[in-house]
């Protein structure tokens, strides 16, 4: 017989979610949190929405919210890097020394002191 460990997510008395692990259980917990405290929030700011929208908002906000961290802040939010293009199949592979590039020598930048003398 198999002993299978489950971690579930009860708020008021409902059942939401079931996880594999106690860390992904208290990371879902911790987002429905900052779920309600946003609900609240909004609620608040006596925005024309009715409750299912107000629920919608603030569940997408605290599922985004490292995203919405930085523009919260007044930065940029970084852009996911485009998808690198899959080598073509015909191509020979480099082998791991073709692979290391040798970088650039550095040379010092002209001061502008200098230059202006």
């Amino acid at each position: 017989m198999a002993v299978i460990v489950r971690y579930i997510v009860v708020r008021n008395g409902e059942e939401k979610m079931t996880f594999a692990t106690k860390k992904e259980a208290d990371a879902h917990d911790k987002m429905l949190d900052v779920a309600d405290d946003l609900f609240d929030f909004l609620e608040g700011a006596k925005l024309n929405l009715d409750e299912q929208q107000l629920e919608e908002i603030s569940l997408l906000l605290a599922q985004k919210r490292d995203d919405l961290i930085p523009i919260l802040r007044g930065t940029r939010p970084k852009k996911p890097a485009p998808a690198k293009p899959a080598p073509a199949k015909s191509a020979p592979a480099k082998s791991a020394a073709a692979k290391k590039e040798t970088p650039a020598p550095k040379t010092a930048p002209k001061s502008r002191a200098r230059a202006k003398k």
